[in-house]
């Protein structure tokens, strides 16, 4: 039986992939995203497997309000489940999305 931690990381993993294939279908996104990341489409399959590299698909999806909002409408999601699951994706990695202290 796997871990409930093992079962809340892969559905933030496959949110991810939700989002990566929300922005495949909109070429303009994916072109924005393909120019911020560096990387070429035909590396996007192999790239998907990489956690770190799904953190950065889910900032891409967060960084604006009505892309959220349109990815969560997709994809029949909460919007703050995307947020949820970009942070589980950082904690494994260590990759954590720190706000900053308000004095």
């Amino acid at each position: 039986m796997k871990k409930p931690a093992q079962k809340v990381r892969e559905v933030a993993e496959i949110v991810a992939i939700q989002a990566l294939s929300f922005l495949a279908g909109e070429p303009e996104r994916l072109g924005k995203f393909l120019a911020e990341t560096g990387i070429g489409p035909e590396t996007l399959r192999t790239s998907a497997s990489d956690p770190n590299f799904l953190i950065h698909v889910l900032d891409f999806i967060l960084r604006d309000d009505e892309t959220v909002k349109a990815f969560a409408k997709s994809s029949q999601l909460d919007p703050t489940n995307v947020m949820a699951a970009r942070d589980v994706l950082g904690e494994v990695t260590g990759n954590r999305k720190w706000e900053r202290d308000v004095p």
